[in-house]
């Protein structure tokens, strides 16, 4: 599902040029669960915008989903990840002005799906949220307003999801019950999952945890060589 080679990323600064990313390699099986650790700075939030295409490496290789990134301008990358990949972050990004039925459908009617309400539908009452589709934002729970972005990211039944500390604003009984339910969609179709995390505990529910120092990649989690791993 994912393939990097040799990843750089290098971005401007007044300081002059900063290296994010030093030469990455992974590889990530379809279907598979993996965690991303390290410490603050070590690139881990900058290689998952790389793989999402929200961020061009510097030189290297790119592949997702047996389509090479670099190839795409920025229209076929923004058609590609609405297609293919969800994405969930620490901060919910939800537009304020629309209830929760309709922030999951809108990206579904730009994709042009006729059926964009009532799949945004279904994909709220998988998270729990069937009785909350008219309400706003704002009227709305910390946890709540993750499952609808949980919800967003799945109603286009993307191959890959990736998940930024997506339980960084929730305490830790709400938390756990939205990454309950992350792993429960991801078992249910099947997708792929990265996901970034400070909390061990959470990290370690994944199959594989690959591990970031410093912009470069000094655990990959797999007890084979890269050649060996599935694509």
């Amino acid at each position: 599902m994912i393939q990097l080679s040799k990843v750089e990323l290098t971005l401007p600064s007044t300081a002059g040029p900063v290296h994010i990313l030093r030469g990455l390699d992974l590889r990530v099986a379809d279907g598979e669960t993996v965690s991303v650790v390290g410490p603050s700075g070590s690139g881990k939030s900058s290689m998952m915008m790389v793989i999402a295409g929200l961020e061009r490496a510097t030189s290297g290789g790119v592949a997702v989903g047996g389509q090479d990134l670099t190839a795409l301008d920025e229209d076929a990358l923004a058609r590609f990840r609405r297609d293919s990949i969800g994405i969930v972050f620490q901060d919910f990004h939800l537009v304020p002005t629309m209830t929760a039925l309709e922030n999951v459908a809108v990206p579904l009617e730009f994709a042009g799906r006729r059926d964009a309400f009532e799949r945004a539908a279904e994909s709220l009452g998988q998270v729990g949220l069937d009785h909350r589709l008219t309400h706003y934002p704002g009227q709305l729970s910390g946890g709540e307003q993750q499952r609808v972005a949980l919800a967003r990211a799945f109603a286009p039944r993307p191959n890959l999801l990736l998940a930024d500390e997506p339980t960084g604003n929730l305490d830790g009984d709400t938390g756990g019950q939205v990454i309950d339910l992350l792993f429960d969609l991801q078992a249910r179709h099947g997708t792929t999952l990265v996901l970034i995390t400070h909390d061990t505990g959470l990290a370690a529910r994944c199959a594989r945890t690959v591990r970031l120092r410093d912009g470069q990649i000094v655990d990959d989690g797999s007890a084979a060589p890269f050649s060996a791993v599935a694509q």
